[in-house]
């Protein structure tokens, strides 16, 4: 028989202790032995002290110092005797007992680096929120590898980093998390791992309820940020293609959904996708523009402050 396998579960935090309390309290239900670790990046809410007093694992960074990979891999080099690091987001929680038992299943295949779990949207959830997470994350599993490219395009590499788990030795590999993208560093290190060999998997058993209730400057901001991320990370689309005619599927999906009950929604959600559209192409062109007006338009402005702008 194979020794189970070791599981850090860590979760970076900031000015979130309601959504934190609600993640250790379904964290405490899991019905699989691992250890948690909270980097909290100096919360001013009660966070970090909430943290304290739930986990004994908890490290304050300064808040100028968070990076979306970076961060994620300075905690993977402080602990490393896990052969498996699971990240959930602090606005993330595991309504089934079973879900990091479910997350880490995949790993009994020793090709598989890395694995997304699935996200059910949130129980306040508006309906295009609700479709969001309907179209993403399937019922059904799925095993990939950079064979399925042809098929699949980018969605091969598809990861999220509200709930998935990285083999140690996988992740490593190919170099960890990167420090230098604006977002999309799960996208990333999943493309790492294809091209270098390894397969990725979608679990459809391992359930989170994660989801945004964005408006519209707040898809803009996020989309923005996603075009300037494709456009730095060219070789991500080079190796597997593009999304070809996701975009429209996604939008046909979001109008069937609605239903005719609710065309009244109609208008207001093929506004919604033409701004998404259009912040995507603008950040794609992101060179071009002034870095004032970048900070401004994205949604993670503090990375235009940095080494990597």
């Amino acid at each position: 028989m194979t020794e189970p396998l070791t599981i850090a579960c860590i979760i970076p935090t900031y000015n979130g202790r309601q959504e934190l309390e609600r993640l250790l309290d379904s964290l405490a239900r899991q019905r699989i032995e691992f250890d948690t670790f909270i980097v909290d990046s100096s919360s001013r809410d009660g966070t970090f002290e909430r943290a304290q007093a739930r986990c004994p694992n908890v490290l304050r960074i300064d808040s100028k110092d968070f990076n979306h990979g970076g961060t994620r891999q300075m905690m993977v080099e402080r602990h490393p005797d896990y052969a498996v690091c699971v990240f959930l987001t602090q606005d993330a929680y595991l309504e089934d007992p079973d879900a990091l038992a479910a997350i880490v299943r995949p790993f009994s295949d020793p090709t598989v680096g890395a694995v997304c779990g699935r996200q059910l949207p949130h129980l306040d959830a508006v309906p295009l929120a609700q479709h969001a997470r309907q179209f993403n994350y399937p019922p059904h599993s799925q095993l990939k590898s950079l064979a399925d490219a042809p098929q699949l395009g980018i969605k091969t590499a598809f990861m999220s980093n509200s709930f998935s788990a990285y083999r140690r030795e996988a992740l490593l590999a190919v170099g960890g998390f990167p420090n230098h993208v604006i977002l999309s560093e799960d996208m990333y290190v999943a493309a790492k791992m294809l091209l270098a060999g390894w397969k990725v998997a979608y679990e459809g058993q391992a359930c989170c309820r994660h989801s945004h209730n964005y408006s519209l400057k707040e898809e803009f901001r996020r989309y923005f940020d996603i075009g300037v991320f494709q456009a730095r990370e060219p070789w991500i689309r080079q190796a597997f293609g593009g999304a070809g005619g996701e975009g429209l599927r996604y939008v046909k999906s979001e109008l069937r959904f609605l239903g005719p009950r609710r065309v009244f929604s109609w208008p207001g959600s093929l506004l919604r996708n033409a701004v998404k559209l259009g912040a995507y192409k603008l950040g794609q062109q992101e060179r071009h523009l002034p870095p004032g007006w970048k900070k401004r338009l994205g949604m993670y402005q503090r990375y235009w402050d940095g080494p990597f702008a």
